[in-house]
């Protein structure tokens, strides 16, 4: 398992829990504004975190941390995640899986034995825009299946979508929360230039504009929010 990253405390990646975060290195978008770059281009790169040695840590950490955030790259490219999983839930930890949503098959088997605690989503962007924005040609229906089993049998779940100048707009968001109509919730996030872009260059919308495409987008999804604005 390609486990690159370890974030040893995060009261933000996972919402209600104090938790860490772990990243697996490889994805299949390259998204252009895509702030991990190093994990999506070179995931054979950097060295590799022992799991074992992750697990230790976690031990360590009983009655401080409960829950593990699981992000990337895109996770669900690991052929071991569910064994991955399962120790972490062993250990009495809730997980939270992030995902692009292009592997649906491997996320209802997880959700199907109930290992995954919270989704997080990427809501790329409308239909149209969604190749562009991820950066590669995306099965649609793969994504619409991800968003229906999210809906239908997650515990708990968020869609988002990182918002970019020139990739979004309030008719793309719009259409995009059409693909979500009804979601629990759906957060607009503000995009950082992290210094290690797969393009660099790019610019965050004001909050202005921000703010009329969350509009745009309560149309379909009404707890729709803002973050890092």
């Amino acid at each position: 398992m390609k486990l690159q990253g370890l974030a040893k405390l995060t009261l933000l990646d996972y919402p209600g829990r104090v938790a860490c975060t772990v990243f697996f290195a490889g994805c299949n978008f390259r998204c252009p504004f895509c702030h991990n770059a190093g994990l999506v281009l070179e995931p054979d790169a950097n060295l590799q975190i022992d799991a074992e040695e992750f697990f230790l840590f976690l031990e360590k950490r009983k009655g401080i941390l409960d829950g593990v955030c699981i992000t990337g790259g895109e996770p669900l490219l690991q052929p071991q995640l569910a064994v991955f999983i399962r120790n972490i839930r062993s250990r009495g930890f809730a997980v939270k899986l992030d995902t692009n949503g292009s592997l649906p098959e491997r996320l209802d088997m997880l959700l199907e034995e109930g290992l995954i605690d919270y989704v997080a989503m990427d809501l790329k962007n409308s239909q149209d825009l969604y190749a562009k924005t991820a950066g590669v040609a995306v099965d649609l229906e793969k994504i619409r299946h991800s968003i229906a089993l999210i809906m239908e049998k997650a515990p708990d779940y968020e869609f988002r979508t990182t918002v970019v100048s020139g990739y979004h707009t309030p008719q793309s968001i719009s259409q995009a929360a059409q693909l979500i109509s009804g979601a629990k919730r759906y957060f607009l996030q503000a995009f950082v230039d992290s210094g290690s872009l797969i393009l660099p260059g790019l610019s965050p919308c004001t909050p202005q504009q921000m703010e009329r495409m969350a509009e745009a987008a309560r149309n379909f999804v009404t707890n729709t929010q803002l973050r890092g604005v």
